[in-house]
């Protein structure tokens, strides 16, 4: 049986110290750049892979990132995790990806599970208050990103968009289209993205004496909880149904739209003018293309990584709180209704 390569036996084959081995891998900058390709020459010709988990016992962490988000399934963390992944390779690290499914309970295992790994950094998009497992974690030397969440910079740094702010976009756009009787649909509102997004809404309606908002609560965040909620505005009728409507996210608009027109009862948008929030790439795909909040999903996942870096590498780190601000982009399903 062909026995694997040690640290020992590439500086024997290049005729180094073993010492000299170990600042190739660790520390090249300390390394001539002939003696350095002497090195890398003989871990090729003998297939030498490093023991990172030995690597891992005597720093104390991998260059693993840990990530957790609340769905993988929406498009929108899809974008974010794809620009952390990028972004942390460009620094020799890599993603460890875990999806909580909006699940307290499995959020939880993923962060004892990545403890246990030694990731160098946790990256988070919280189910709910989980301040006392994190400091915890931080106590143990695994600093901690909240994404898409605001944090209290004194504990944590944070990257997130100003859902207020969409929200506002939103309901004021559809008011600005001459619409009134407005609704609401996202859930569970113990989502801070989707109270927020509401909340939003609500100040927007308020600036209209004669404008309304009904809140209509989906069981989820997905294309089937949309449905469920267009089947039932279906049902009520078209006397009941408000004049633009305002989904927390885009799977949930593209569920709504989905019913109401797949039987050809309603017109998108000459019978109802419909929002969504995130701007997935399915959105100027649809049937009728979408309007949309647009968040910065390439930005949200850099910015993660940069000061997840800015955690790692200080001793005491400043935490930062940054927050972007997202932009309305208008399509055919909040057209203007024609004069008359």
């Amino acid at each position: 049986m062909n026995r694997t390569a040690s640290i020992k036996d590439v500086a024997t084959h290049a005729g180094v110290a073993v010492g000299t081995v170990s600042n190739v891998l660790n520390y090249p900058d300390r390394v001539s750049d002939r003696t350095k390709e002497r090195v890398l020459r003989s871990i090729d010709e003998l297939g030498f892979v490093r023991n990172d988990a030995a690597r891992q016992l005597r720093v104390g962490h991998s260059r693993t990132i840990g990530l957790i988000v609340l769905d993988v399934g929406n498009p929108f963390f899809t974008s974010v995790v794809r620009a952390a992944e990028d972004a942390a390779a460009l620094q020799g690290s890599a993603v460890l990806l875990g999806d909580s499914g909006h699940n307290a309970g499995r959020e939880a295992n993923y962060i004892d599970l990545f403890q246990e790994q030694r990731v160098q950094g946790l990256l988070i998009s919280p189910v709910g208050d989980v301040t006392e497992r994190l400091d915890l974690l931080r106590e143990r030397g695994v600093p901690t990103v909240l994404v898409d969440r605001l944090a209290d910079e004194s504990k944590f740094s944070s990257v997130a968009v100003d859902d207020d702010a969409g929200g506002y976009l939103a309901a004021r756009h559809l008011l600005d289209t001459g619409r009134r009787r407005l609704a609401f649909v996202g859930g569970p509102r113990s989502i801070r993205q989707v109270a927020d997004r509401l909340q939003g809404a609500q100040r927007a309606v308020k600036e209209e004496p004669d404008a309304s908002l009904e809140v209509l609560d989906a069981e989820g965040q997905t294309v089937l909880a949309g449905r469920s909620v267009g089947d039932m505005l279906v049902e009520r009728g078209r006397a009941e149904l408000p004049g633009g409507i305002f989904c927390a996210n885009d799977l949930l608009a593209l569920g709504v739209m989905q019913s109401l027109t797949m039987t050809h009862t309603f017109r998108i948008p000459e019978d109802v003018a419909l929002i969504g929030y995130d701007d997935i790439d399915f959105a100027v795909s649809a049937v009728v293309p979408l309007s949309s909040i647009r968040q910065p999903t390439q930005l949200l996942g850099r910015t993660a990584i940069e000061l997840l870096s800015e955690e790692v590498e200080s001793q005491n780190p400043v935490h930062r709180s940054v927050v972007f601000t997202p932009e309305l982009v208008v399509r055919q399903s909040t057209a203007a209704p024609a004069a008359g």
